[in-house]
């Protein structure tokens, strides 16, 4: 039996035995993700300001207070304390599409790293789960490498919020971050960036494999800046788990997801998943990691080298892509899009 065909029997008896109990538990641990991925931000900042003005204002008072003096901790590495990425739930959640993580090469854990996680999709759950949860067994698979995922900078500001996405080991995709993680923290660090950010998530829809990266180089100039190797990695599936109306180029639509992106720094998507609106549809995500790119350290790289190191990026992610895409599901003929 061939290795997609023993995944698919795997994955197929997996499903049979399942009870109604565990679909029931798998879905409410799905949902409890989306819902805190949407709205736990700002209703942690509601409560906050709400408890102001009640006769609780003395626990807000205090938590601002810390929220000044710690206001600086997810740009210096975060919380060592990462129990959250150890919840029970995220196995659960691993189990609803399933998610599974691939490994193709070894990661030397006596280096560091830059992984680029491609498609963005609606929420990157493939990224979330392989690369900020135990639940795909990241550290079995490379011992000693220990996964940061970075996100938007901006959710580090949300009261209650930063310190519960900091337990799951997360930290801000900005400069000073991923600096700390790369010359701070010694050896064995995967830094994992996706790289398309909201401009890809405004571009996932089903059967459409297309990133964003052609002019995005920062991450290259960070990796030669700290000698840090590049890796790409593909979730296939990403993008099938919710469906999207996409706005024309220059319509209406595109133009306020575009001033919001600006503004807020991600972009509203309009989406809609396979059971009541926010429960994505059940299709298998494959992250695959690819083979590192050895990269150089540099004081100061100049544009040459960012040039031909992103190059050499975008053709290995092509390659990854056309060498898992069919074990992955995907027909010979499904092309990777990099714009």
């Amino acid at each position: 039996m061939s290795e997609r065909g023993l995944l698919s029997h795997q994955v197929a008896g997996m499903t049979k035995e399942k009870t109604q109990w565990k679909e029931f538990i798998e879905a409410i641990s799905v949902l409890q993700w989306v819902l805190s991925f949407l709205f736990l931000g700002v209703s942690c900042s509601i409560l906050m300001v709400y408890l102001m003005f009640t006769s609780l204002w003395p626990l807000s008072t205090l938590y601002f207070i810390w929220l000044v003096l710690d206001w600086q901790t997810p740009e210096k590495g975060g919380w060592n304390k990462r129990y959250v990425r150890k919840w029970k739930v995220w196995e659960h959640m691993r189990d609803f599409f399933p998610i599974k993580l691939v490994k193709t090469a070894d990661l030397n854990p006596n280096k560091n790293y830059i992984l680029g996680c491609h498609p963005h999709g609606i929420m990157s759950a493939g990224g979330f789960t392989c690369f900020s949860t135990e639940s795909c067994g990241f550290a079995e698979l490379f011992p000693g490498v220990r996964a940061t995922l970075v996100i938007l900078a901006g959710l580090f500001r949300l009261p209650l919020f930063r310190e519960y996405i900091m337990c799951a080991g997360m930290c801000p995709v900005s400069k000073p971050s991923i600096a700390h993680l790369l010359s701070q923290s010694g050896k064995g660090n995967a830094v994992v960036i996706v790289i398309g950010g909201a401009a890809e998530s405004l571009a996932s829809a089903p059967g459409i494999n297309t990133v964003v990266m052609k002019h995005r180089k920062g991450f290259v100039r960070v990796a030669l800046e700290f000698g840090a190797d590049l890796v790409p990695v593909y979730s296939f599936g990403e993008n099938e788990l919710f469906q999207q109306v996409i706005f024309s180029d220059g319509s209406l639509g595109r133009r306020l997801q575009d001033l919001f992106k600006k503004i807020m720094g991600f972009a509203p998507c309009l989406f809609v998943g396979e059971r009541i609106a926010f429960l994505p549809y059940k299709t298998p995500v494959t992250t695959v990691v690819g083979s590192p790119i050895s990269v150089p350290k540099r004081a100061t790289p100049t544009d040459e080298e960012v040039d031909h190191y992103h190059k050499l990026y975008m053709e290995a992610l092509a390659k990854l892509f056309h060498e898992h895409k069919v074990s992955c599901g995907l027909s010979e003929s499904h092309k990777l899009q990099i714009i």
